[in-house]
């Protein structure tokens, strides 16, 4: 009796645990839809919070608490230009993967 060879093929559980968690860490970042709106928004390019205000319905304070979370997990940039602040995205990957959720979920749900 032969023993049958199996093709080694890498299993996603191969990947390191670091792995999981940074990506764990990743969707609990875009799971606020402010969050995911922000991002939308600045797919374009860099904004500041007036234009992103007079674009997503929401008011100041949440938009600078979200605004300042994104900052802090390095997904987005800001710079002060006179008396705005501009905010950009600086982890591309981020704008990728909420494009592509994004689409994914209105595909499917036929919106």
């Amino acid at each position: 009796m032969t023993k049958r060879s199996v093709p080694e093929t890498r299993s996603e559980l191969d990947r390191p645990d670091a792995v999981f968690d940074l990506a764990a860490e990743l969707f609990q970042i875009l799971s606020a839809p402010m969050r995911l709106k922000i991002i939308s928004c600045l797919r374009d390019g860099e904004q500041n919070v007036s234009y992103m205000l007079s674009k997503i319905d929401t008011t100041q304070p949440n938009m600078s608490q979200h605004l300042n979370m994104l900052y802090k997990a390095g997904v987005l940039g800001r710079r002060r230009e006179g008396v705005q602040i501009l905010y950009r995205i600086v982890d591309e990957r981020v704008a990728a993967l909420c494009r592509a959720v994004c689409s994914q979920v209105e595909t499917k749900s036929g919106r």
